[in-house]
């Protein structure tokens, strides 16, 4: 096994660093970090999955992490990045966020653990707890007489906001990073955590950690975050038209996250496959060596997806995944890949292409509450141009009875055109 450092570093993760001495120290068992998630949202997405990669690599080498969930924090918002505040999450709202990213950093976790074959050790944790007790003056005493305003304008975290004349920045969100630096002092204190790991815009907030620790402390603690991502045309990873890429499957379908991968362009397969698997530099080299026989089929693509769907949802969704991709993009018999389907994955199926269920309609009502058609005049002249497909057989009579077509009696395969399906059933 390569040391932490190298592995980091090859594997295209390492951003910035406090100090060389945190991967000695934490290339050993034992040691204690902490990753932070924001919960502004009830998940995390694929930005979020860059770092926690990260953090996986320091569990692999039997460190525990403690996850932070920004329940005080996310009261807030982080300034970083930024132009104006973000709006007020009410208690029900940050309640939801927070079991939702707790749920699926434990999915991840159990799935890492089951791929590696190693036992992960971690612990939830919420900052609001560490806070949800102390006063302003309290505050004041044990956090703010330690941190100058003269440090703290100095960060790129609060300096974006006030150089620009026509931008400002709340005393709430000035004082983000003094949340951010008690969190750290909080599990060290009490945990004797050592290091807190997060992406390149959480710099400056792991920094004010570090300072109100070797300020009360005078302890040495660390620091480590990940490089910002982007493909190889520059555009920022993690985004789909303009959209975030959740890992929440009713926010961003499994298949859905699939499909991102699968665009993904030819000359960053071997860096994704460094930072989102735990092959050896052979086994990349082996995939990308295999696709580049003949691109045009996406191996590399596919197995990244596969690879990943595997990480973040399971075994079973990386499976549905690649076989609806093969369903409507591949070559293979459709009819025959439905039937051999178990009755989990066919739910699957149906809930991503869409459906309906059977109640006695007729065909052009069939194809017109599948949505399919807008309505019944539109599914005549769509027949007329014979583009109504059942079960991959052309229509071409208005009247035609397909009550005895439903495949083992239970479903039908409808199609408009070349690529518009829907499952209808019974």
């Amino acid at each position: 096994m390569k040391n932490l450092r190298n592995d980091l570093e090859e594997r295209g993760f390492l951003h910035q660093f406090t100090n060389e001495k945190v991967f000695e120290q934490f290339e050993k068992w034992g040691e204690k970090f902490y990753f932070g998630v924001d919960c502004s949202a009830n998940s995390m997405t694929i930005g979020n999955f860059v770092a926690l990669m990260m953090a996986v690599h320091f569990m692999l080498r039997g460190n525990k992490c403690y996850l932070l969930v920004g329940g005080a924090t996310s009261t807030i918002g982080n300034p970083s990045g930024k132009d104006d505040e973000r709006p007020i999450l009410t208690e029900e709202d940050l309640a939801r966020n927070q079991a939702g990213i707790e749920a699926q950093f434990k999915r991840l976790i159990d799935n890492v653990a089951s791929i590696t074959g190693k036992e992960l050790e971690y612990e939830i944790v919420n900052n609001y707890d560490f806070h949800k007790n102390m006063n302003v003056l309290d505050y004041l005493r044990e956090v703010g007489r330690y941190m100058t305003v003269n440090w703290m304008i100095n960060k790129s975290i609060v300096k974006d906001r006030i150089t620009d004349p026509n931008k400002s920045i709340s005393y709430a969100e000035f004082s983000y990073m003094l949340i951010m630096g008690y969190d750290y002092y909080h599990l060290f204190k009490n945990e004797w955590v050592t290091l807190e790991v997060g992406g390149s815009d959480e710099w400056d907030g792991i920094l004010a950690g570090i300072e109100l620790v070797s300020k009360k402390d005078g302890a040495e603690v660390f620091g480590v975050t990940n490089k910002l991502i982007v493909d190889a045309n520059g555009k920022k990873f993690g985004k789909s038209e303009g959209n975030a890429v959740w890992l929440d499957e009713a926010k961003t379908s499994p298949y859905e996250v699939y499909q991102y991968f699968i665009n993904t362009l030819d000359a960053d397969i071997e860096r994704y496959l460094k930072l989102f698997s735990f092959l050896s530099d052979e086994d990349i080299s082996e995939v990308v060596q295999e696709h580049e026989k003949v691109p045009e089929k996406r191996q590399g693509q596919k197995f990244l997806a596969k690879t990943i769907i595997e990480m973040v949802h399971g075994k079973p969704q990386a499976e549905v995944s690649e076989k609806i991709s093969e369903f409507l993009f591949g070559s293979q018999d459709k009819l025959e890949l439905l039937k051999w389907l178990s009755s989990e994955e066919f739910e699957l199926f149906y809930q991503e292409i869409g459906g309906i269920q059977y109640t006695d309609q007729n065909l052009f009502g069939m194809f017109t509450q599948s949505w399919l058609e807008q309505s019944g005049g539109t599914a005549r002249q769509s027949l007329q141009n014979g583009a109504l497909h059942i079960n991959e057989q052309k229509i071409e009579d208005g009247h035609y009875d397909f009550s005895a077509d439903f495949i083992d009696g239970k479903f039908l395969l409808i199609r408009k055109g070349k690529k518009n399906y829907r499952i209808v059933k019974k």
